[in-house]
């Protein structure tokens, strides 16, 4: 969809769409939802309320249905579930990919868990029992089960018999698991592959000679990383001995990328991370994700309230200090920062590990360094013009030391997190903001207590 087609959707299709459901002209919502792209759909259902969002939805037709309900978020999909206790919940549900209903289900009650479980036919039901089975954030949660194997023995023209017998099952038949008797990963071959080749070609002599698996029990989050760095469109998934058991699909990942990335953004933020669209959350759930870690950063910010009061006797001699408090912790909070950001950025894709650590501090102390004297330029022509050559010097000194101190703490707490199995991003922007705030006060005063002689 062209860019100029998306504005238009965005800004009048959530308003026509209420505006005809509030009148009763099903007929036109309809055919209003009818023009418009699946993954649209899934955009803009979720900014409906709950009534208008199941009315809306029970007037798809039943495929595209099922497909504009995997286009939504899990939370969007457990609002639309609840509306939907009728035969359409059953066929919204047994016609979705077992992937994307575990994914559904894993943040759901147990008692939703065994009730949508127990309305599957008896093949769905254990596909999707069977990801549900693997741990929270594995691969073997997001992989789909339905994926093509064939035998490394067979020939090239055997091996696309089975691609034309057995490929309507799986949910890609592009890439292919070349397995032995037992089902172990010999190797994966590209569809492609089998196309071109001799027909009396081996499968096992057709794999790529490169290709990476990972096992159901990795991180999802790893996996598609992975995927983007080798380039992969697909990737296999084995158990602990090295059975196929699943694959991991590019849309997949794409997804699971997107939900790490909002996850960390809300974190780096000082929020706890919300479910569902933005524009379907209430103010009153989006407070109570962002207070937490408020009240929590309030309680931390009384350090600076403290290191104030204990050179409240250097603030009497020479009160003119008190004028540049704002502008030093605001330069050193936000030189902590930029380097959290790009810390937990790399961690994130897979650059820096934690034996990088003093390679990072020493990277991060020179850039803090370079950023403080720059700063310190500007520190001194306006503290000389307003206060004076002698408090000037001792803003521009606590300039050079809080930008580098700021950046190496904000380089280095990520991977210090990382390292006690604490997710970086939550130690990020607000947490090394208020420590910085609090130490580089006290840098500033002790500067000052010695080139003022106080």
């Amino acid at each position: 969809m062209a860019r100029d087609d998306a504005s238009v959707v965005e800004h009048g299709f959530v308003r026509d769409l209420t505006r005809l459901i509030d009148e009763h002209r099903l007929d036109e919502a309809s055919a209003l939802l009818a023009a418009q792209p699946d993954h649209v759909l899934g955009n803009e259902l979720g900014r409906l309320d709950d009534v208008p969002m199941a009315i809306a939805f029970r007037l798809l037709e039943k495929d595209t249905g099922i497909e504009v309900f995997e286009e939504l978020d899990g939370f969007d999909q457990q609002r639309l579930l609840e509306s939907l206790r009728d035969e359409t919940f059953h066929d919204v549900v047994e016609g979705m990919d077992p992937d994307d209903r575990a994914r559904m289900l894993q943040e759901a009650p147990a008692k939703v868990v065994k009730g949508v479980l127990a309305g599957l036919s008896p093949a769905e039901r254990a596909m999707t029992a069977r990801l549900l089975g693997y741990p929270k954030g594995s691969v073997g949660r997001v992989m789909t089960p339905e994926v093509l194997a064939v035998p490394a023995h067979a020939t090239a023209a055997e091996a696309l018999g089975v691609v034309r017998r057995k490929g309507g099952g799986a949910e890609n038949v592009y890439t292919l698991a070349a397995v032995d008797h037992a089902r172990h990963v010999v190797g994966v071959v590209e569809l492609g592959s089998l196309v071109v080749a001799q027909p009396e070609a081996l499968v096992k002599e057709l794999v790529e000679p490169n290709a990476v698996l990972v096992h159901a029990a990795e991180s999802a989050e790893d996996a598609a990383r992975l995927m983007r760095e080798t380039n992969a469109y697909n990737l296999l998934v084995v158990d602990s001995e090295d059975r196929l058991v699943g694959m991991l699909s590019v849309d997949d990942a794409l997804e699971v990328i997107e939900e790490a990335d909002s996850e960390d953004a809300a974190l780096q933020a000082g929020s706890a991370p919300w479910a569902g669209h933005y524009m379907s959350v209430g103010v009153f759930r989006l407070a109570r994700y962002r207070a937490l870690w408020l009240s929590l950063l309030l309680v931390a910010a009384t350090l600076t309230v403290s290191v104030t009061q204990a050179f409240e006797s250097t603030l009497v001699q020479v009160a003119q200090l008190a004028l540049f408090i704002p502008m030093l912790i605001g330069a050193g909070g936000n030189a902590g920062a930029q380097a959290a950001t790009a810390s937990v950025r790399a961690l994130a894709i897979g650059e820096l590990r934690f034996a990088d650590l003093p390679r990072v501090a020493w990277r991060e102390l020179r850039v803090g360094v370079l950023l403080g004297l720059m700063l310190a330029l500007l520190g001194l022509g306006v503290g000389a013009l307003f206060v004076g050559p002698r408090i000037a010097l001792v803003v521009a000194i606590s300039l050079v030391i809080i930008c580098a101190w700021a950046a190496t703490i904000g380089g280095a707490m990520p991977l210090l997190a990382r390292k006690l199995r604490i997710d970086p991003a939550v130690v990020s922007a607000p947490l090394v903001t208020t420590l910085v705030d609090a130490t580089g006060l006290v840098i500033y005063f002790l500067i000052a207590k010695a080139v003022l002689g106080l």
